[in-house]
């Protein structure tokens, strides 16, 4: 279904536009949100038209409310049956019980969705292939032995991961920064180089917590290890040998007696990104260090059709988690039947928020 098709189908529950544009965004991106999230999306101060949606939204049974800590604010889970089957979502995972420890995560990825109001956010497998059709190797209806059904393209939307089409057609790739997650950051750049060297244009943005605003420096270095130093060939064939060497020798032990050569290679190729490289070798051969692919980053990134972008979410989130966890209220919780479908508000639209 296209966007205005699910807006149209959500219009019969009794939600103007703007509201079922923002509903239609937490049902498939986070399934929770928060009041401040809708006035941020909809451009509003926070009051009694906020307020109104979400008190019709758990009269009907499309959302629990849950109390957060201190009794500061509360947060909303949707998940009711008629708002996700009536946009073709009944299998969504958001719809899902999720636990309170999963809601921090899920609400700092709907601000950093609503901060960025003119990007159209990929959620389904189709729209992923039909966008990235130019590097996905197999059909999306399973033709091929499930073996043979793997692409770059599958991984991309994760917890931490959101991609969209901005009004150029430019991909916008939306990466949230969570705590200890430095390495798993590295491998997703690792992951996205197949991907990006294939696209005309494309944005990476970095979402860091205003808790986690001291990592931003280490993040920036990460890219500029991973993407604009690409291996020169001299560079490969001397990575090649230490490799070659390094595998033939037990762990954390050096060749005896002592090669001068070895000791200076792996000082040179000491760290991080090094030794994700020699996992991939291992794993991979010599594709794994394909310095043609990496260097084509690197030219996009000179030339600005590739982009890497970082912003800092401004909230507070610590008080943000449930008291109870959804997952355990809505399992004791009696099913509730919808109401009858009221008229829709009558709110002239308002331009959401620009990043």
């Amino acid at each position: 279904m296209s966007p205005e098709e699910r807006i149209a189908e959500l219009a019969p529950y009794g939600f103007s536009k703007r509201q079922a544009r923002f509903l239609d965004l937490v049902m498939r991106h986070s399934g929770v949100c928060v009041q401040r999230q809708y006035a941020s999306f909809a451009s509003i101060v926070q009051g009694q038209k906020t307020r109104t949606l979400f008190a019709k939204l758990v009269r009907r049974g499309h959302a629990s409310a849950f109390e957060c800590r201190h009794n500061r604010g509360r947060v909303y889970h949707l998940h009711g049956h008629g708002l996700y089957a009536a946009t073709d979502a009944m299998n969504s995972r958001y719809r899902r019980p999720v636990s309170a420890s999963r809601t921090t995560e899920r609400l700092m990825m709907l601000d950093a969705l609503i901060s960025s109001a003119d990007v159209v956010w990929l959620a389904t497998r189709a729209e992923f292939w039909n966008h990235f059709g130019v590097v996905v190797s197999t059909p999306p209806d399973g033709s091929q032995p499930r073996e043979l059904r793997r692409s770059p393209v599958d991984g991309l939307c994760s917890d931490s991961m959101r991609v969209g089409v901005d009004p150029t057609g430019r991909t916008v790739l939306l990466y949230l920064v969570v705590p200890g997650g430095r390495e798993d950051f590295r491998g997703f750049l690792a992951r996205l180089v197949p991907i990006l060297s294939c696209l005309p244009a494309w944005t990476l943005r970095l979402a860091f917590p205003r808790s986690l605003l001291e990592v931003y420096a280490a993040y920036q270095q990460i890219v500029r290890d991973e993407w604009e130093r690409p291996l020169h060939p001299q560079t490969i064939d001397e990575l090649t040998w230490y490799f070659e060497r390094r595998r033939d020798l037990p762990p954390d032990r050096s060749p005896f007696p002592a090669d001068a050569r070895f000791d200076r290679a792996a000082a040179a190729f000491n760290g991080p990104r090094f030794d994700r490289l020699y996992r991939r070798w291992r794993r991979d051969g010599a594709a794994a260090l394909g310095g043609a692919v990496v260097a084509a980053i690197s030219e996009a990134l000179a030339t600005g059709s590739g982009c890497v972008e970082g912003f800092t979410l401004n909230h507070s989130y610590e008080h943000l988690s449930p008291v109870i966890s959804p997952s355990v209220a809505m399992a004791s919780a009696p099913s509730r039947h919808v109401d009858d479908i009221q008229s829709a508000d009558q709110i002239p639209a308002e331009p959401a928020i620009q990043p």
